[in-house]
């Protein structure tokens, strides 16, 4: 056509230039080429697979959408043994993709949300596990509070020692709003048992929580019962805070932490990091926030416990020791995530760190030196058959030396 609207170029002599007849140029000229491609109808190389794929992955697909071509590799090898190599598996990765773009079932449609600022901030529990941290060379399990501004992405995170409690909850909570400086218009979780009386269909707050929802004045709300995509701005965000965490572990080159002091302000750092990313949004948000209440509220339990004679007090499952001169007193336990603080009357009396134990097991958290070792001294056969006396045992070489004293033989 370029030599065609050149002056003084007829139809002929266009098309000689351009290498091809006179015929397709007067097609052309009267609109009456068809320039697409009919799409091929043969083979160029002979099928890698021989058949098989049409005889026997096509049936099994169509049974079983989600199997894996390594999956479906393997069990071709069994059918037709010798007839494949492993480069052919890609060829097959190929046809089965193919196969799921044309034949494959509907798959899951993420809608994204408009979310309006100031409207709702959403709370999680994720599990941490799988990241291996120690502290001083043990093992620590444990979970990670994730409170998180929807609009915005501004985020909170807390660890956890224990499980999904009251306690955890009130005072994570807690220190997302204040850290963020004000409260959304709602709070949103899944049917935690701390919050909600999942034994019910209605949606029922428990007691402690909605007293504490009415202290900041945001509404509560939950997703519907084993429906965890509904809180898709919080359970993708779990997944990401968890790779950022296991990259800066790489980065560490050490999962071993000093104390839970030390792990703590790791992910403090981390945490940080996320929200300079959407320090913008989070600005806009702070307008729509709103104010906090002029103090906080409880974000522990409480428990009136008495010292048996044996210098011990049992909180949810687990024997602690105190101080013998309080045997007979009956203490207030303010009961907290990670510690246990008693009063005598109005007097701060002793702060012992939190133990929790899995299921129905008891425990027992035992400070041998501070509140046995002189009792011991006095009474030397009462180790021998005490019913704690695996958790009387103190840290160290100890055994050896028991084995090697007169006294308790």
């Amino acid at each position: 056509m370029s030599y065609r609207n050149k002056p003084k170029q007829t139809q002929s002599s266009a098309a000689a230039k351009a290498g091809f007849s006179s015929r397709s140029a007067r097609r052309i000229d009267a609109s009456q080429h068809n320039t697409s491609k009919l799409p091929r109808q043969y083979a160029t190389r002979k099928d890698p697979l021989n058949g098989l794929f049409e005889q026997h992955v096509v049936p099994l697909l169509e049974k079983e959408p989600s199997l894996q071509p390594i999956t479906l590799f393997e069990k071709l090898e069994e059918i037709a043994p010798g007839q494949l190599e492993r480069s052919q598996l890609r060829t097959l990765q190929r046809r089965i993709k193919t196969w799921r773009v044309i034949h494959g079932p509907e798959q899951g449609v993420i809608f994204r949300q408009k979310h309006t600022p100031g409207a709702m901030g959403i709370s999680d529990y994720t599990w941490a596990n799988e990241l291996n941290i120690t502290l001083a060379g043990n093992t620590f399990k444990h979970k990670l509070y994730h409170y998180r501004l929807v609009f915005s992405g501004w985020t909170y995170v807390e660890v956890v020692l224990g499980g999904e409690s009251f306690e955890s909850l009130s005072s994570g909570l807690q220190n997302a709003f204040w850290q963020s400086g004000g409260v959304p218009l709602t709070h949103r979780t899944d049917s935690l048992s701390a919050a909600f009386k999942n034994h019910t269909e209605a949606e029922v707050l428990t007691e402690r929580y909605t007293k504490l929802c009415t202290h900041y004045g945001v509404k509560a709300t939950r997703n519907n019962k084993g429906v965890a995509h509904e809180n898709g701005a919080i359970e993708g965000p779990n997944g990401h805070l968890k790779r950022k965490i296991e990259q800066q572990l790489l980065l560490r080159d050490s999962r071993d932490f000093t104390d839970l002091k030390q792990y703590r302000d790791f992910i403090n750092v981390i945490v940080a990091k996320i929200n300079r990313q959407c320090h913008t949004g989070y600005l806009e948000e702070c307008a729509y926030l709103s104010s906090l209440p002029a103090r906080r509220t409880h974000d522990f339990s409480e428990q009136y416990v008495k010292v048996t004679s044996s210098s011990t007090i049992s909180i949810k499952r687990v024997t602690y020791s105190v101080p013998s001169r309080l045997i007979g007193v009956t203490l207030l336990a303010h009961i907290f995530d990670d510690r246990v603080v008693l009063f005598y009357g109005h007097e701060l009396t002793l702060t012992l760190a939190r133990m929790h134990t899995q299921g129905a097991t008891r425990g027992r958290s035992i400070d041998y030196h501070h509140h046995v070792i002189h009792a011991l001294a006095k009474k030397r056969n009462a180790f021998k058959a005490s019913q704690i006396r695996d958790a009387l045992i103190p840290k160290g070489g100890f055994w050896p030396r028991y084995d090697s004293c007169p006294y308790h033989r």
